[in-house]
């Protein structure tokens, strides 16, 4: 983790930086485990930020005007939340065609939120796919 990266997760509140780090955890794991050869981790608009070539950048954060949420914030440009709220409807809070809304007093949806990264990730070359070929 990078120091500016360490900075914004030890800037959280003590009872949210380990649900901010499970979720750093999960978009790692999925970087490792499609074997994406480079990613990057990194702040963008001060927000902890994962790239890698082909993919479109996730960020995640926590917001002060929100304290019992924290987000996974998704390219607005792109169709991809749009495909999550098809794909999760019944699983998943979404923030208009931006975000994943997670709440910090349940327990967080590995599986479906894992997903929804590894689209995201893999976004340029499923983006003309149906339901980005999930």
């Amino acid at each position: 983790m990078n120091e500016q990266v360490k900075a914004k997760f030890d800037s959280y509140p003590e009872g949210v930086i380990p649900k901010m780090l499970e979720l750093r955890e999960a978009i790692i794991n999925v970087i490792e485990e499609c074997e994406f050869s480079d990613y990057e981790e990194t702040l963008k608009w001060g927000e902890p930020s994962y790239l890698v070539e082909g993919g479109s950048t996730v960020r995640i954060d926590w917001k002060a005007k929100s304290p019992d949420q924290y987000y996974v914030f998704f390219n607005c440009k792109t169709k991809l939340v749009d495909t999550f709220r098809e794909l999760y409807t019944d699983d998943l809070v979404f923030e208009g065609n931006r975000a994943i809304v997670l709440n910090l007093k349940q327990s967080f949806p590995v599986e479906e939120v894992r997903h929804c990264i590894e689209l995201s990730l893999r976004y340029q070359s499923i983006k003309n796919l149906p339901l980005l070929g999930a």
